[in-house]
């Protein structure tokens, strides 16, 4: 009986780590494979009390217009979106599309819709990412507040699936 309950115990801290260690490749796999992009971010907020000291950032395809999107049907909160990206002239990617389905080829990230709202009597969808908050040591992130004032860069990895994961971001925005 003290057996069992030895090995279960066991069993169940195993499991535990086995999945903790799961979440956090699961997040790093884009870091490892994914493929490097740039993208012109603006920052929204440069600190907050609790979470400590990040840059919250903007992409110009955090909101979609409804009509990128095929038919007449409204997209729910929570529903995968996928934003095609390419590259223009000055090395940046931006976006070129965006569907429900998923491109078989080319760069694209895979977001959530959080949100609706009419913006300029249009429907617009608010789409998030996973790549809205920069991290960063005390020193960096009040450097960065200054410097992102008016736009900045974002170095992301894109895994194969749209993955996406913030790799660093600058205050060099390119115009």
């Amino acid at each position: 009986m003290k057996l069992n309950i030895t090995a279960g115990l066991i069993g169940a801290i195993v499991l535990q780590f086995l999945i903790l260690t799961g979440i956090y490749v699961g997040a790093q796999v884009p870091l490892w494979t994914g493929t490097e992009v740039r993208l012109k971010t603006v920052p929204v907020d440069p600190r907050s009390l609790f979470r400590g000291n990040y840059a919250r950032l903007e992409y110009d395809f955090s909101q979609l217009s409804a009509a990128l999107f095929a038919g007449d049907r409204k997209l729910r909160e929570g529903e995968v979106v996928y934003v095609s990206l390419k590259q223009n002239k000055r090395g940046l990617y931006e976006l070129s599309g965006a569907s429900l389905e998923k491109p078989e080829k080319g760069i694209f990230l895979r977001g959530r819709v959080t949100g609706t709202w009419l913006r300029d009597s249009k429907s617009s969808y608010r789409v998030k990412y996973g790549i809205e908050a920069f991290f960063a040591p005390k020193e960096k992130a009040l450097g960065l507040e200054s410097d992102l004032r008016n736009g900045g860069v974002a170095e992301v990895m894109i895994s194969g699936g749209g993955r996406a994961r913030l790799k660093d971001v600058t205050g060099n925005s390119i115009e």
